[in-house]
Parts: C-alpha cells; structure tokens; sequence
C-alpha cells in the first residue's frame, strides 16, 4: 500500500482593525489549517467576537474577516499573516472598514509612506537613549547618526527591516529620523489598497518584534513635548497624470485642489489623533490651519520632489501631513478623492 500523505499544518494569523476612536488598533488571532495552498482564494472567511473589539453590541456579536492579502510569515514555521477586511453579518463591510472605500479598482494611484515611530523601553515610559529624569543632547547629530552615542535601536530596526523584506513587502529602506530615538522606514506599492495593507503588516511585524526586546512602538505624533520633531507618515503619491504628464501646470492643479477649506478639514480628520501638536509650522511642518504646497519645501503641506522637477515634471507629491498614527487606507482613500475632486465618506 502507498504510504500516507503527511498532513501539514501552517498556521495563519488573521489581522483586522478595530473599532476603538479616533485610532484602531490592530488584532490579530491564529488559525491552524490542514494543508494550506499558501494561495489567497483558500483562505476561508473566519469571524471574531465584534463585542469586545467596538463593533458590535453583545446580542449580535460576529464579525465577519475577509482575507484581502496574504504574506509569508517570516518567524513562523509553515506560517503565514493575512490581512483582512472587517464585514457585517450580510457580507457588507462594517462602518469601521475604510479599505473598502477606496477608490482605486484599476491601482492608477502608487504610494509610497514614510513610517516614523519612536521606540520606547517598557521599563522607563521613555525613548531609548532617553535618560530617566532628564534629556539626552539636543537634535541634531541623531539623524541617520551611526555609533553609539547618538544611535539607539538599530538591532530591532534592523531585524526589522529584514522581516520585512522576508515577508515579501515592498520594503524600500530604514534611517533613524531626527529625535533621540526615533526611526522610519519607508515601503512602496502600486496600488492603494495594497500601499496600505504593507504598512499595517510591516506594523505588525514591528510591534510583534517588540515583545522579545522589552521595547514597544509609540505611533503617537509627539511622545516627546518641546524641542522635539514629532513623528509622521509622509504620503507619496502619484497617478498616470503626474507619473507622465510633463507639465508643470498639471502639478500645481493637482496640488490646488487640497487647498479648499472643505479639503483641508477631510484631511485633517483621517490624517491621524493629537495631529494638532506635531503640525505648528515648526520641526518641518506646516500649520494644521494652513495649506501651502512648494519645490523641496519640507515645511509645506505638500511638498514637490525635486526629482520630480528635473525629470521634467514627471513623478510624484509628497503629502507631508499624516501622522505616525494615521490609518493608510483613510490617507490614501482621501487623497485619492481630493485628486479626483469626489466626496470621501470615511
């Protein structure tokens, strides 16, 4: 008789985003399944108590988890991490779903997010390099610093990074960022919906990284008050008109249509909690209360890229107003509505 196929078992971790306000959270839980293709289309529906995640009251608790992307999982053996919609009972997505109202079926919009944290040591509340009762130097010399004066973290950020690039995400590069313990890495994709499912992966990855080193991750805009660059997600963006257009006037329009009133305030709303205490027109910012778009102007709403400029007006806008917090998909289903002059319900 032929022998017995033997089963294998992987193991898939499903991740979904609350309904906490103003900022969900990630959850995650794991299913182990007999003899997993590794294919997107075998991964079943699965469904979570919506009660005790603020979408749903407890008499009518099941929430229902669409698989929309599927990574391998880097740690786990035979494992995998699957992103997931958030649906109502009917197969409707839940309110608290912004993915799904996302405008961009044909992937015309590439974005590219620069995702900076702090990370924190769970003993002292503090950044790493932080002494307890005091600061460390000013800013300054911590910016893409290397040695150990001035650098903090690089072990986790880079094992990090290399998760990243394991778990097959567009992973595009790491620098620690301009306060005492702050870092960014930045990811690519073609895509909307894809852009935003890397960052809460690469999230994820990070915050999991973080439970073997005693550390966690502090998403929040500006942990550190005073004299401190506060932490962002810069939002680059483009569209067939800006990747190919050549003209200058193309750019500047699409940049004018975020300048309205009635824009600023749909921005401001999905670009992230506490964003009023990073965003002072300081620390390489604009004000919350101010639109300001310019060539290599860091300190602008919207930033042109140089090498935009002298690839003769093709390429791409820099968003510099998301917060570290900000959901990505809210970010890019908003700017995907501004350029498109339509309403975005988030």
């Amino acid at each position: 008789m032929p022998a017995k196929k033997k089963e294998v078992r992987s193991k898939l971790e499903y991740i979904w985003l609350d309904g906490y306000k103003p900022t969900q959270n990630m959850r995650s839980k794991t299913k182990v399944i007999a003899n997993f293709s590794g294919k997107l289309k075998d991964c079943p529906m699965w469904s979570f108590d919506g009660s005790s995640t603020r979408q749903a009251e407890g008499g009518s608790s099941d929430c229902l988890l669409k698989p929309v992307a599927l990574y391998p999982d880097p740690v786990r053996e035979n494992g995998y991490i699957v992103m997931t919609e958030v649906m109502n009972p009917d197969g409707t997505p839940h309110e608290s779903n912004a993915r799904a109202k996302i405008d961009d079926d044909d992937n015309d919009y590439w974005f590219g997010f620069e995702q900076e944290y702090f990370i924190m040591d769970n003993s002292t509340q503090l950044p790493l390099g932080f002494p307890v009762g005091g600061y460390p130097g000013p800013q300054g010399l911590y910016y893409c610093s290397v040695g150990g004066r001035n650098t903090h973290g690089r072990d986790i950020v880079e094992k990090h990074a290399d998760l990243c690039i394991d778990a097959g995400l567009t992973f595009e590069g790491i620098n620690q960022e301009v306060a005492c313990g702050q870092w960014e890495f930045q990811l690519f994709a073609k895509g909307a919906k894809k852009a935003g499912d890397e960052i809460w992966i690469a999230r994820y990855l990070l915050d999991r990284l973080t439970e073997k080193y005693g550390y966690y991750i502090e998403y929040h805009p500006k942990p550190v008050k005073g004299d401190w660059n506060g932490s962002g997600m810069h939002a680059n963006f483009s569209n067939k008109i800006l990747r190919t257009s050549g003209k200058k006037k193309d750019f500047e329009e699409i940049c004018e249509r975020f300048a309205p009133k009635a824009r600023i305030k749909q921005a401001i709303a999905v670009y992230g909690a506490h964003n009023e205490e990073r965003l002072t027109g300081l620390h390489e910012t604009q004000s919350i209360n101010k639109f300001s778009y310019g060539v290599s102007d860091r300190g602008a709403s919207i930033r042109i890229p140089i090498a935009a400029v002298e690839n003769k007006w093709k390429g791409w806008l820099e968003d510099r107003r998301p917060a570290s917090n900000a959901n990505p998909y809210k970010v890019a289903g908003s700017i995907i509505a501004t350029v498109k002059d339509q309403p975005y319900n988030y």
